[in-house]
Formats: C-alpha cells, structure tokens, sequence
C-alpha cells in the first residue's frame, strides 16, 4: 500500500529534499504507509528515512532530520489519504435507515471508520475492523477508542445489526482494554430488545473490561420506518425502568471506583419525567456528544457567565431563540436566568415540532430550516432569532433539509444568529443589542 503526494509546502523539509506532487509515498524508516494513522505516527521522529516512488517507477530513499512533531509539508487527496470506511452493518435502529429521501448524498453515508474515531471522536461498531486495524491501534496505543456496544450477548449483537459477525467483533474490546486503551461506549437502548436484564449483563460486561465512560442514548425514531424492525418509542414508563437500571450501576460504580462509569442522556430523565442531575453528578461531562449532560453544563455556564456580566439597565429589546421539543423546558429555565439578572430584555423561547422527520423526533440538533419557517412565520420575534449549531453543517450555512441560514433570515424577516449554544455565548448573544 502507498499514497500519491498531492502537493508539497514550499521551503518545508521535504520540497527542499526534492519532493513533488505526484511522487508516492511507500514508506517512512521501514513502515509501510496507508492512510493518515501511518503518516502521523512514523513522522514525528526526528530523524526519518522516506521511500519515495518518483513517477517513473523508481524508488528513492530520503533521509531527513527535523525537530519532533514537526511536519514534512507533504498534502494529499484527503485527509484521511484514504477512502472513508463505510458500515456494513444493517442495524435495526439506524437513524440513516429512517431518513427521508431527497436529502443530500452525503447524509446518506453511514461512516464506521477507526481513524474517524481517533481524530474526531466517532463510533465504531468495530464490525468494520481488519486484524491489521486492530494490531495497529494496540500497537500505536490509538487512545481513547469510541465504541458502540448496544450489547454484550453475541447473538443478541448480531441480531441488532444485521451482521453475522457483531458478536465476534467484540473480542477486540478485550484485546483493547488488556492493552490499556481508553475505552468510551455508547449504547443505544431499544425498548424491550437490549435494555432490562440484557442492559445489566452489558454493564456487568463492560465493567470487567475497565471502560472508561458508557452512555446509554434512547432509540430515535423517525416517521419514516416503513419495511424496517418494529421499534417502539419510550415512554414514562419504559424510560424510568431504563434509567432506573443505569443510576443503580453508576452508583455501583461510584462506590467502588470513585467515579459513575455509566450515564444516561438528557432524554431519558426528559421521557422519564425526572429532574436533570446537578452539574457535579457528571464529573466533568466526558459524554457530551452522547447528549450526556448537555443541559446541566449550559446551566452552570450560564450561571458562571452571569458572575461576570454587570447589570445594564440600557438594554431592551426582544429576542427569541429555538429548541426541539424535548429540551424546551429546561431551556426556559436556563435563559430565564439571564432574564433575572437583565429584565428589560425579553427572551421569547420557541419549540419546534419536527414535521421533516415525521413528528417522532425531538431533539433541537435535528431541528430544519423549513421547520422553522414554517412554525415562526407570524411570530414575535424581536430584534434576532438565537440558533444554535448542532442545528447545520460544519460550514454552519445550511440545514439538514438544505435550508440555508439567508433563507430563514429572509423568509422570516429578521437576522439569524448562531452560537454554540454554551452558556457562555448565549449570555453573550443575549445581552448585546445589535
């Protein structure tokens, strides 16, 4: 395996050893070279030798010396130098599977690539994992790994996702843990299929393992589950059962650890109808991206943010900003600490109900351009409507229905203003008038 050299920085080490776009790289000090992993890995030495194969077939080796970390100035096609690995599993909740179509290409794509893990902290369902992949992650000690688990049972595993071998793939989270990588899990718990008994005998599982961090995620639904697996939505009921289960082994944990281990998302304390746990219950939120903690952590920086902020009686004016359905009390609670401190400014708080997706899903980073159209359109809005940017691309321009930001702000008649949707920028946004 080899890479093509798409450019070379000028003045950097390696165009001053005579290095050029459409040279391959084979090797660096005798490591054979595949995607970005090899590359980062063998190139921090400060003495290294490269195998280079010019464009007439020869083959060339290049000696460089440099400071640690420093890099050679070599650029491919990607950034993975590599094709992105696609999943091969067929999982009865694959939110992908529930998409409505007409959408972008690339909201289609269903990514279960180990590099991705390590570098942007995705999942992997570690189906997808060569032995080479694995001897190279233990070998180079790539840490922390992020795996989803769903469960322990091998048949059960297999059955979830549609993969005759999902339950011998987990022999690699042994192999993992014995070599003393970090290991973050995520389970996405279906009602009546892999949470009850079969949720404990995963906790007891992953405990023997030494994981660092498991979150627990509901099934997300969508109104599009035509010819897929019977699922059903949770309820109070269901919900409080699930989280029953997982307070009663992160307080196992906490007690014999010192520290949870396991953790449920937001949404199962919302469906459950219960109080969402004080800020310290979540030592130092290490499952966020999980939608673990997300609602405690805005309420501390809020109130963090609020410390610093001096009264200014100058300010008023309205303003709005938006949730999905399933957070929106609590984020009435939280602005309305900023509301206390600053009562000349009124923040008029919007749910939006997610029709795109057929109704069954909540959550505010799911939340569409034409929804909102359609939901505000009429609305009192103030001077700026507050968005936050789980809600678009990376680019931060468009929705997931491929509604950009100008459309909304034209559509509606007011700017747009997107935060990260901390407590801190919130306070920012909130309490200036532009």
């Amino acid at each position: 395996m080899s890479v093509t050299i798409k450019d070379v920085e000028r003045q950097s080490r390696a165009f001053k050893k005579g290095i050029a776009s459409g040279d391959i790289l084979v090797s660096i000090n005798g490591n054979d070279i595949v995607d970005v992993l090899d590359y980062r890995f063998y190139q921090v030495n400060k003495a290294i030798e490269l195998c280079i194969q010019k464009p007439d077939g020869r083959l060339k080796k290049i000696k460089i010396k440099k400071q640690e970390y420093e890099e050679l100035g070599l650029e491919f096609d990607t950034y993975l130098m590599d094709e992105q690995h696609s999943c091969r599993n067929k999982c009865i909740f694959c939110f992908i599977d529930q998409l409505p179509r007409g959408m972008r290409d690339t909201l289609y794509f269903k990514d279960d690539d180990s590099r991705l893990s390590f570098l942007f902290g995705n999942y992997i369902t570690l189906t997808n994992l060569t032995e080479h992949e694995i001897s190279r992650i233990i070998k180079m000690h790539i840490s922390p790994i992020n795996v989803s688990v769903h469960t322990t049972n091998p048949e059960l595993r297999c059955k979830m996702m549609n993969n005759r071998f999902a339950g011998s793939s987990l022999d690699a989270l042994r192999r993992f843990a014995e070599a003393g990588i970090v290991i973050n899990c995520q389970i996405v718990a279906c009602p009546g299929i892999n949470d009850g008994d079969e949720l404990r005998r995963t906790l007891d599982d992953l405990e023997k393992l030494n994981v660092e961090c498991v979150a627990v995620v509901p099934v997300g639904l969508t109104g599009y589950r035509e010819n897929l697996y019977p699922l059903t939505p949770y309820t109070k009921e269901t919900a409080s059962e699930a989280l029953d289960i997982i307070e009663q082994y992160g307080k196992k944990f906490k007690e014999k650890y010192g520290r949870r281990i396991v953790y449920a998302a937001d949404e199962f304390y919302i469906k459950a109808d219960r109080p969402i746990p004080e800020p310290d219950f979540y030592e130092g939120y290490p499952a966020l991206e999980n939608g673990v903690g997300l609602i405690a952590l805005q309420k501390e920086e809020i109130e963090l943010a609020l410390e610093d902020r001096e009264y200014d009686d100058s300010l008023s004016y309205t303003v709005s900003a938006v949730c999905g359905e399933c957070p929106y009390d609590y984020l009435v609670k939280n602005l309305s600490l900023i509301n206390k401190k600053f009562p000349n400014v009124k923040i008029n708080v919007y749910k939006i109900k997610n029709n795109f997706f057929g109704g069954g899903i909540d959550v505010t980073g799911l939340v569409t351009g034409g929804d909102l159209i359609e939901q505000l359109r009429g609305k009192k809005l103030g001077s700026k409507l507050i968005i936050p940017s789980c809600m678009l691309r990376f680019e931060g321009d468009i929705f997931l229905d491929d509604v950009s930001v100008e459309q909304v702000e034209k559509e509606l008649n007011i700017k747009v203003k997107v935060t990260d949707n901390s407590g801190e920028s919130l306070v920012s946004e909130l309490t200036k008038e532009d």
